[in-house]
């Protein structure tokens, strides 16, 4: 029987790669690129902004939690 071996696809680069040191990163190269995009903000996780109501809700639920756990 013949072994299976389970390659990935870097997300920088786009180049197959086998071995899992950087993983999912194909090297360190690749992974510093992806830590650059983070540390200069290319990288976003959409958000709305919470109108007043909204934020004096779960202000009022973290306290609720707050004082629960006390």
């Amino acid at each position: 029987m013949s072994e299976v071996v389970k390659t990935h696809r870097c997300p920088i680069c786009h180049k197959l790669f086998v071995d899992d040191k950087y993983s999912p990163f194909c090297s360190k190269r690749c992974a510093d690129v992806d830590l650059g995009r983070w540390f200069t903000e290319q990288y976003a996780v959409a958000s709305e902004d919470l109108d007043e109501l909204e934020v004096e809700g779960l202000s009022e639920a973290l306290e609720h939690v707050n004082q629960s756990a006390d």
